[in-house]
């Protein structure tokens, strides 16, 4: 295809609109998704269904989909399957990830391990990925399925090492940051490279869209690290609180414990050690008082600068305002968390 596609809208003001333009391709990443369903087998099929059909937020196959826009109501079979490969892996690290965290609500609905309890829920999200497998490795090319087999390796090895890391007050900035780069950035990284790649734009577009799904994943998890402190259950449809119940040291927590006087910060580690209960409200007060918010949103937005930065050689290309409407939206969403944490 042509290098150079001219944008065929204006940016919206809205950056919530990104999504009212995927009307077409979510339809039918859903018809395919209860497709998936039928090839479990028939003892397990009611366990698929109610891991693969819901209603969430689907951000990696929307960056499929923008990754690789080629118009208004254009559904490209091969990004639907993609779409649907992501984020099938995406739930099987969702049912895995509510089993250790010993959530009870996911999506404003029980969690899988609720639902079907640990012992089979583990092995339905073992199910998951393989699936999703399977269905990349129908792909014409070996490459889609080398590099979603790969990049389910890399998440699972961020999820090994976090949970190795948990009670562990040794954990560096470094370690943060790889572990979140390996269990959320790269499957927004793979997200954006297959769209881009699967719809024939340019290689170089492809390297840049796939830096640009990186950037926006490293952003995406330190805002959802955020959330777990100062967001409201009931606004944000799942069980909060369980970083600090878990004893995982993410980046709002490590900023709070290098702003306490020693004898807080001494009370806190002495309890995430142990495996002592911690009081949610007590730490997101002093979140408040001590700026914390600030600092996290900081870090946040200065990833979302790196994802438009590497854009900026292809604005001429019609993917590129989707995927900086789409980091917009993100902007939006931490400005209103600050807001409604009185972080600001």
């Amino acid at each position: 295809m042509s290098g150079q596609i001219a944008p065929s809208f204006s940016p919206s003001k809205d950056p919530a609109a990104v999504f009212q333009r995927l009307g077409p391709q979510m339809t039918a990443l859903d018809r395919f998704m209860r497709e998936q369903v039928a090839q479990f087998e028939p003892e397990i099929r009611d366990m698929a269904a109610y891991c693969l059909e819901t209603s969430g937020k689907r951000l990696r196959p929307t960056l499929v989909f923008i990754a690789g826009w080629q118009g208004e109501n254009v559904v490209n079979d091969p990004l639907v399957r993609a779409a649907g490969v992501v984020e099938m892996v995406h739930l099987a690290t969702l049912v895995h990830d509510d089993i250790m965290d010993r959530a009870e609500l996911r999506r404003s609905r029980s969690t899988a391990t609720r639902e079907f309890g640990p012992d089979a829920a583990v092995l339905i999200g073992d199910a998951l990925f393989s699936q999703a497998l399977h269905v990349a490795a129908q792909f014409p090319t070996t490459d889609v399925c080398r590099m979603v087999s790969e990049s389910t390796r890399k998440v699972c090895s961020g999820e090994i090492m976090q949970t190795l890391h948990r009670r562990d007050m040794g954990v560096t900035m470094a370690d943060y940051y790889r572990v979140i780069d390996l269990k959320t950035a790269e499957l927004f990284r793979v997200s954006c490279h297959l769209g881009a790649k699967l719809a024939g734009y340019p290689e170089e577009f492809v390297r840049a869209a796939n830096d640009f799904g990186r950037h926006l994943g490293i952003a995406y998890q330190i805002y959802d690290d955020l959330v777990d402190f100062l967001g409201e259950e009931k606004n944000i449809g799942k069980t909060l609180g369980t970083d600090l119940a878990s004893g995982k040291l993410t980046l709002p927590l490590m900023r709070l414990l290098d702003k306490l006087p020693a004898e807080e910060r001494a009370e806190i580690v002495s309890a995430m050690q142990q495996g002592r209960p911690l009081p949610l409200g007590v730490n997101v007060a002093r979140m408040r008082s001590l700026g914390i918010g600030v600092e996290v949103a900081q870090a946040v937005d200065e990833e979302l600068q790196r994802a438009a930065d590497v854009l900026k050689p292809h604005a001429g290309l019609a993917p590129v305002p989707l995927l900086l409407q789409l980091s917009d939206l993100l902007k939006k969403q931490l400005a209103g968390l600050s807001a409604s944490a009185s972080v600001n």
